[in-house]
């Protein structure tokens, strides 16, 4: 059972044999499980607020995993929340985008108790290629702000290297090759390969939301020697219009 709020995006799971429900109460009402992922933390939040009207009345356990890529502080919260109200929660934001995710590949980080891990592990199974319990309420957050730190590293470098490059006379084909297929060559390099050689960049992950991320992670403690920097390029490249493109697209900013 399926529900969005934009409900014309529920479409392609009704296809494949989902049902649509009538409200967030109808969902929870027909659910023993339920996963919520949404785009920040005030959606997030609001959506909770709407489960915790209803969620007393409730007399079935029910299990709650939030997905979304949120504060520490957020996961905590959401986790009170179903607590107060006699339900269990865990936070399992994924490593990965969207070609992870249709490949059902995606890394899922876990936080919370185990037996409740231990519940949805069958479910994460078939979502992702491998589940890891990280430990109480939120590690799975702050390990997912962790690894998109690295991400977002690893993409200005690659973005810087290919700019540089390409200055000083080298072709992005040629010196995209050298990275490919040497040592520093990896899974996200290859991925992006494609967008950097045709100069476009559609979003699997927007690069309005690494900028999110990364100031989750400095609310969180990062306080790290590239980390203001790399706030800064990419907060830059939003403002000049680059938000709704693919992070890879900050080469642009760069250029």
């Amino acid at each position: 059972m399926v529900y969005n709020r934009t409900r014309d995006k529920e479409q392609e799971l009704l296809n494949a044999g989902a049902s649509s429900a009538a409200d967030l109460n109808d969902l929870v009402d027909r659910s023993d499980v339920i996963f919520t992922m949404l785009s920040d933390d005030k959606a997030v939040k609001a959506v909770y607020a709407e489960f915790n009207d209803f969620l007393s009345n409730k007399g079935t356990r029910k299990l709650l995993i939030d997905m979304s890529t949120v504060g520490p502080h957020t996961s905590r919260h959401l986790a009170d929340l179903c607590i107060k109200q006699g339900h269990d929660f865990l936070d399992a934001p994924v490593s990965g985008s969207v070609k992870p995710a249709q490949d059902g590949t995606l890394i899922i980080l876990v936080g919370g108790e185990a037996t409740n891990y231990e519940k949805a592990k069958p479910l994460f199974d078939v979502l992702g290629k491998l589940s890891l319990h990280l430990g109480a309420s939120s590690a799975g957050s702050s390990a997912k702000l962790a690894i998109n730190y690295f991400l977002g590293i690893n993409v200005l470098g690659l973005a810087e290297t290919v700019h540089f490059a390409e200055k000083n006379g080298i072709s992005k084909e040629d010196m995209l090759a050298i990275i490919n297929e040497g040592a520093l060559g990896n899974g996200l390099t290859k991925l992006k390969t494609p967008s950097l050689l045709n100069n476009e960049y559609p979003a699997a992950f927007e690069l309005r939301y690494i900028v999110k991320d990364l100031n989750l992670a400095k609310d969180a403690g990062l306080n790290a020697p590239l980390s203001e920097r790399l706030i800064e390029t990419f907060k830059n490249a939003v403002e000049e219009g680059l938000g709704e493109e693919d992070l890879m697209a900050v080469i642009k900013h760069l250029k």
